[in-house]
C-alpha cells in the first residue's frame, strides 16, 4: 500500500511538474510577442505646419511632413511610434532628460545644438523668409528698429539674433501667436521657413516675404542623445528613403511643390 500510494505521489508530482514548465514556456513565448511591439516615443512641437501640426478638421492627430517619415522609419525598425508635443524650446531638454527618445521637428542641426545632441542626416533643406505686411520691408537693412518675431528655440532666432542688426528680437512659443502678433501690429515682421510661410500666405493675402541669403545651408535633421545607437539605426533607414525617392513623395504630398530632398 505504502509503495504503491508513493508511487502514485511520484507520478502526480511529475505530471505538475511538466504541467509548470509547460506554463513557464508559454510564458516566455508571451513576453517574446511583447518585444513585437517596442515602442519608440517622438518628441514634437505641433504646430509648424506642414512639418508637424494638429488635424483639428479631423480629431486631435498630429500629422505632417516630419510624422509621415518618423512612422515609416519607426516602422521599418520594428518600433510603434509614439508622439509627444511641447514647445519647441524644450525639446532637446525633453531628449536628454529622457522623456522622448528622439526629436523631429523641423530641426536645424547647428554647431549649439550639436553640442547636446547627435543628429541624423539631414533629410530636407528649405528657405527663410521674412514675413510681414509691410510691403516697405524689402532687405535686412529695411528692419533696423522693428520689432522681429521668432520662434523660441528655433533656427530662425540664431539668424534673427546674428543677422539682423538694430532691432528688437521677440521670441514666442508657437509660430501662430507670431503670426497674430504680425496681424494686430504688436511685431513688424518675423523670420520663417519658406514652406511654412506658405500656408499663411495662401490664407491672407496682406503677408509679404522676401528672402534671406545665407551662406549655410538650413536642413532639417532629427536628434538623439549623445552616443545612441539608434541615431545610426534610424540614418540606415533614412538613407533607404531619401535613395528610393519616398522622402521626395512626402515632401511632393505636405508641400504641394517640387521637393528638395537632402543628396
Amino acid at each position: 500500500m505504502k509503495k504503491g500510494f508513493l508511487a502514485l505521489c511520484l507520478a502526480g508530482l511529475a505530471a505538475f511538474s511538466v504541467a509548470c514548465g509547460a506554463d513557464v514556456n508559454e510564458g516566455g513565448s508571451t513576453s517574446t510577442d511583447g518585444e513585437d511591439d517596442k515602442v519608440i516615443v517622438m518628441g514634437t512641437s505641433a504646430d509648424y505646419f506642414p512639418y508637424e501640426f494638429v488635424d483639428t478638421a479631423n480629431g486631435d492627430e498630429i500629422v505632417g511632413f516630419d510624422i509621415d517619415i518618423a512612422k515609416k522609419v519607426a516602422e521599418n525598425m520594428g518600433y510603434e511610434l509614439k508622439i509627444e508635443d511641447m514647445d519647441f524650446g524644450s525639446l532637446l531638454g525633453a531628449l536628454n532628460a529622457g522623456r522622448v527618445d528622439f526629436v523631429m521637428a523641423g530641426m536645424t542641426p547647428t554647431e549649439e545644438r550639436k553640442e547636446n545632441a547627435d543628429f541624423s542626416d539631414i533629410y530636407f533643406t528649405a528657405v527663410n523668409l521674412i514675413l510681414s505686411k509691410d510691403d516697405s520691408l524689402q532687405s535686412l537693412e529695411d528692419l533696423k528698429g522693428k520689432k522681429i518675431g521668432v520662434q523660441l528655440g528655433s533656427i530662425q532666432e540664431g539668424i534673427a539674433q546674428d543677422q539682423i542688426t538694430d532691432a528688437e528680437i521677440v521670441s514666442l512659443n508657437k509660430i501662430p501667436e507670431i503670426i497674430q502678433e504680425i496681424k494686430t501690429g504688436r511685431i513688424d515682421a518675423m523670420v520663417i521657413e519658406d514652406t511654412v510661410a506658405k500656408k499663411y500666405l495662401e490664407q491672407d493675402s496682406e503677408l509679404t516675404t522676401f528672402e534671406i541669403v545665407d551662406e549655410e545651408e538650413a536642413g532639417s535633421a532629427a536628434a538623439f542623445r549623445k552616443d545612441d545607437e539608434l541615431r545610426d539605426q534610424f540614418n540606415e533607414e533614412l538613407k533607404k528613403m531619401i535613395d528610393s525617392g519616398e522622402i521626395e513623395e512626402f515632401a511632393q504630398k505636405w508641400f504641394e511643390e517640387e521637393a528638395a530632398p537632402a543628396e
